[in-house]
């Protein structure tokens, strides 16, 4: 997954957040629990691909870190 991915996921998860909240209004219980259950899903995948891409740079980070400390010159 991808921080675009996380974005998407976000915003589908305001999305059904809104649509809960709506239906709560409008006393469509089923309908409000649902959505709040597919917003709270969206959330867990977003944070999911956050974490994913946080290991990922810190990966990145730690590569690069051994890469320039073999390419000090110790003449």
């Amino acid at each position: 997954m991808s921080l675009e991915e996380a974005s998407r996921q976000l915003e589908a998860a305001i999305h059904d957040a809104r649509v809960s909240f709506d239906c709560i209004l409008l006393e469509e219980l089923d309908r409000a629990h649902t959505n709040a259950i597919t917003a709270r899903a969206a959330v867990d995948a977003a944070e999911q691909a956050i974490r994913v891409a946080l290991e990922d740079a810190k990966a990145d980070k730690a590569d690069t870190g051994a890469t320039d400390s073999r390419a000090v010159d110790t003449d």
